[in-house]
């Protein structure tokens, strides 16, 4: 018998709020993270807020990275909601990050020089939490964090766990900023998905988890049907002309349910020209155009690995909710084709989601939930 995957509990831990609830009732009510430092929007963690929070949670702070602290104050709220045993050799650890510590390159600020190096600050991770296992590392640009959940659920669906704490986290940097920089992707203005008058991106930190289980039955709650990563190969940074790998994405996903099912699409929408466009494209050869869509980015900027389980979270949240998130910064369409955005919020029914991300070098990836029960 085929197992079934669930998502038991999560956390969301960024500039809106330490949990998901406030982080959800802040997004709902029209709030955002973005700010200016030195002329640029992004949305940053409040360094101090964090230490504080740490000290509440027992991290030593000597201890850990920012980036570390940032994952384990997500970590353990959700490992303590869930129940779970963390140091069960049944469960695994996975870390969705696209730089991880890349703030020590230059000045380790103490730390050994290896703690740069993202498998090292995972096994910082899950030894705090007792376990022995190897952790495992999911860095694939900017769709990692559904990449994350996907290989959590395939190892799942193997046998050989019951449980995954999966969590996906970044930092910003310098290196960070001037590498968006360099691909002129970045917006000073707050950014605007789908919007006519978009201009870039803005960058954010987060971090976020979800504890998955392995049913052998369908159970109440929140269930992974299915994800699909697919490579169009088009270019190192910009996304393909005609959509193509996110369009082969959804329609592996697609597989598991019909439109008519979806209470919304949950894009990648960085508002940059090309990825609005290409999202575009997809989701109207994949005769998606009717269905609503949302984007979080003009809430919490991109957050890079945090994004995809992030964004998945409030996306259940949403739907319990029976809302359909409004797209901040939205105003007017931008795109050739189409799609069913709003800058305010919608009602729904409806109970599943699909989650659509897409990256540099031409990846690309989604995630079908259903909520049963």
């Amino acid at each position: 018998m085929e197992r079934i995957v669930q998502c038991i509990a999560d956390n969301v831990v960024s500039p809106l709020g330490l949990d998901s609830a406030s982080n959800y009732d802040s997004v709902k009510s029209g709030k955002s993270g973005l700010k200016r430092y030195d002329g640029i929007a992004m949305s940053l963690m409040d360094r101090e807020l964090v230490e504080s929070a740490c000290l509440e949670n027992g991290i030593p702070a000597a201890r850990f990275t920012f980036f570390e602290k940032m994952v384990l104050l997500s970590c353990i709220k959700a490992v303590r909601d869930s129940g779970i045993d963390p140091s069960s050799d049944r469960v695994l650890f996975v870390l969705s990050t696209t730089k991880g510590n890349v703030s020590l390159l230059g000045n380790t600020a103490g730390f050994p020089e290896e703690r740069v190096l993202l498998g090292v600050a995972a096994r910082q991770i899950s030894d705090w939490f007792g376990n022995k296992n190897s952790p495992l590392v999911v860095c694939n640009a900017c769709i990692s964090g559904v990449c994350a959940q996907i290989e959590a659920m395939r190892a799942l669906m193997s046998g050989r766990y019951d449980y995954a704490v999966v969590t996906g986290a970044d930092e910003q940097s310098p290196f960070i900023i001037s590498g968006f920089k360099s691909f002129k992707a970045v917006s000073n203005d707050f950014c605007r998905p789908f919007d006519s008058d978009r201009r870039g991106l803005n960058l954010g930190e987060c971090a976020a988890t979800v504890v998955l289980k392995a049913a052998d039955s369908v159970q109440d709650g929140w269930q992974l049907l299915n994800g699909a990563i697919r490579n169009d190969a088009n270019h190192i940074s910009g996304p393909s002309r005609t959509g193509e790998g996110s369009y082969l994405a959804l329609m592996e996903v697609l597989r598991n349910c019909t439109p008519h099912h979806l209470a919304f699409v949950n894009v990648h929408g960085t508002a940059t020209a090309y990825n609005d466009e290409m999202e575009s494209i997809a989701l109207f050869r994949a005769g998606l155009t009717d269905v609503p869509v949302t984007g979080l980015k003009g809430c919490y900027g991109h957050t890079m690995g945090a994004a995809g389980i992030m964004e998945s979270i409030l996306s259940m949240y949403a739907v319990m909710d029976h809302t359909v998130l409004a797209t901040r910064g939205f105003a007017q369409q931008g795109t050739t084709y189409p799609v069913a955005v709003s800058p305010v919020n919608r009602t729904t029914d409806r109970r599943q989601f699909i989650k659509l991300l897409s990256g540099f070098g031409g990846c690309n990836a989604a995630l079908l939930y259903r909520l049963n029960g």
